[in-house]
This record gives C-alpha cells, sequence and structure tokens, in this order.
C-alpha cells in the first residue's frame, strides 16, 4: 500500500463532505493540505478520484468504489481503537491463568472471586497444572500467568513471592508415640512417608532438603492429589507431608497431629510467575497488583 493512513482519512473526509474547504475545515488543516494529499494520493494510484468542479467536488466511479473500502477500513481501525481503550479500562478482555488443584483451592481462589467481581468484563481462564507443566505452557504462550509453587530456578521467568507456607508431617494416631517428641529427619525417614508425586515442585523442594542433610526419600505411596495425603493418614497408611497452612482445618479435628522434628523443613513460597520482558495485559497486570497487595508474611514474622 502506497499512500498512508492519513492520507485516507482525508479522502474520507472529501467524499463525505465533497468539498475540499469542509474536509479543511473539519480536519483542522488547510484547505491546500487536503489539494495536495488528494493529489498525490490520485498520483499513487495514477487515476482520478475527483471531479473538481466550481462548487466542491464529486467522487468519480472509482473515487466511489474506493470510498467503500476505505470507509469499511476506516470503521474497524475505529473500532479496534474502542476495544482497546476497553481493555485499558478493563471493560472487556480475557485474562489466563495456570495452577495447581492445591494452590487454586488454598490460596488463589478468594482472588478470582474478587477479580471476577471487580472486573465482571475480563473472561476468567482457568488452567490446572502441576507448577512445571504450567511454567511450560506460560513459556508457549498457552496462559499468560501462573501461580505456583516456589523455587522456580528458570532465568526466563520472573517470580514475584506472595504467601509463605510450611511444610510439615502429619500422622494419625498409629503413631501416637511420636507425638510430643521432637525427631530427627532420619528417624521420620523409618516410618511409611506419603508424598506427592516426584514431579511435583513442591516434592522437589522436600526432596532436596532432606538430599542437602544426605538422605534420599523413598515414599511408600505417591500421590498426584493433595487432598489424597491427608485422607491417606487418616486412614493409618502412612505419615504424609503438607502444607501446615493448607491443613489447619484438618488437624484441628484431631484424627492427624504434626509431626515435630528437630531441624524443620525451612518455609517456601507460593508465588505468581510471569515471562520476564514480556509486558503484561491490562488485566493481568491488575490481578498480579491485586495479590501482591495482599502478601502474607513467613509465619515466623507473624
Amino acid at each position: 500500500m502506497g499512500a498512508n493512513l492519513d492520507a485516507y482519512r482525508i479522502f474520507s473526509v472529501v467524499g463525505r463532505t465533497q468539498s475540499f474547504s469542509a474536509a479543511a475545515r473539519e480536519l483542522y488543516i488547510t484547505q491546500s493540505a487536503v489539494s495536495q494529499a488528494i493529489r498525490q494520493l490520485e498520483q499513487q494510484l495514477d487515476c482520478a478520484l475527483f471531479y473538481r468542479r466550481s462548487r466542491g467536488v464529486v467522487p468519480t466511479r472509482e473515487g466511489k468504489m474506493l470510498l467503500e473500502y476505505v470507509g469499511s477500513a476506516l470503521g474497524l481501525l475505529q473500532a479496534g481503537e474502542e476495544r482497546l481503550e476497553q481493555m485499558k479500562q478493563l471493560l472487556w478482555g480475557e485474562l489466563k491463568i495456570a495452577a495447581g488443584d492445591t494452590v487454586a483451592k488454598n490460596f488463589l481462589l478468594k482472588y478470582l472471586e474478587t477479580f471476577s467481581a471487580q472486573y465482571p468484563a475480563i473472561k476468567l481462564q482457568m488452567v490446572n497444572r502441576t507448577t512445571r507443566q504450567s511454567i511450560r505452557m506460560l513459556k508457549s504462550g498457552g496462559v499468560e500467568i501462573v501461580v505456583g509453587n516456589l523455587p522456580i530456578e528458570d532465568e526466563d521467568i520472573q517470580v514475584i513471592p506472595c504467601r509463605s507456607v510450611q511444610d510439615i508431617f502429619v500422622a494419625s494416631q498409629r503413631y501416637a508415640q511420636l507425638r510430643g517428641r521432637r525427631i530427627s529427619r532420619k528417624e521420620l525417614l523409618e516410618y511409611p512417608l506419603i508424598l506427592l508425586e516426584p514431579l511435583a515442585n513442591s516434592r522437589r523442594y522436600v526432596d532436596r532438603c532432606f538430599l542437602k542433610d544426605g538422605f534420599t526419600i523413598h515414599p511408600v505411596i505417591e500421590l498426584g492429589a493433595y487432598d489424597l495425603l491427608l485422607d491417606f493418614a487418616r486412614i493409618h497408611l502412612g505419615i504424609s507431608c503438607v502444607i501446615r497452612e493448607f491443613s489447619a482445618q484438618a488437624l484441628s479435628q484431631g484424627d492427624l497431629f504434626e509431626i515435630q522434628l528437630e531441624d524443620p523443613l525451612p518455609p517456601r513460597q507460593i508465588g505468581i510467575c510471569t515471562l520476564r520482558g514480556v509486558t503484561l495485559s491490562h488485566a493481568a497486570q491488575r490481578f498480579v497488583e491485586l495479590v501482591s497487595a495482599d502478601r502474607i508474611a513467613p509465619s515466623s514474622e507473624l
């Protein structure tokens, strides 16, 4: 396309007003600028677009045809600009988030509810995946935000820690001899352990913590769902590794208790992950601000 957009805008106004002077007044430019723009457009397209008459101009056959296309194109551009403004004001758009079931249920749900109430025009799309799977979706453009278990060691990923959580071990009354005692990590490994599957980020964190002491965990049961950890411990199948903040209700019922370790696992974080160097949409940026403004301090600071 040889002509620029401004030339077509001038052409459209001239076609509607059928007057160079009227078009100049509407566009706040000189009549000579209008005349020059139309002349250059006719030269570039190699055809006459208007018949010049003493009382104005009339579109030629070619000019009438072109006016229809230009009118449609400018209309689409205007609609696009209006839609963009709606996106800026969060009156239209979508937000795709990926998170695991545990994080979605115990951390993310209240923020999704608040965001949806404040910005009902934004279409929320939620994908349930493990943190590692979610990061792959983030890199491929399938989602814009990942909320997952930290740490994430990837130079392409920008991380905003949002909440500190504590991994603990819980047991049923079958292991009542451990209640009230502080045991070592080595002694804990003598009991049947129930953990999440090895690819889960929270499981990998626990494995690394034990490896630092020279221990390798060999669980008797590996599960893909967090809630099953509590259920399996409750029916005496072993000692489960869970998140204290997400298990408070189960522990309050009394059929499970927390095992005290001489060397508790260090707290870790749940956080928001985005692609480094990629500008977030207005909806995604607002969601990040919403969650970040409500950060929960580590348990040692509470």
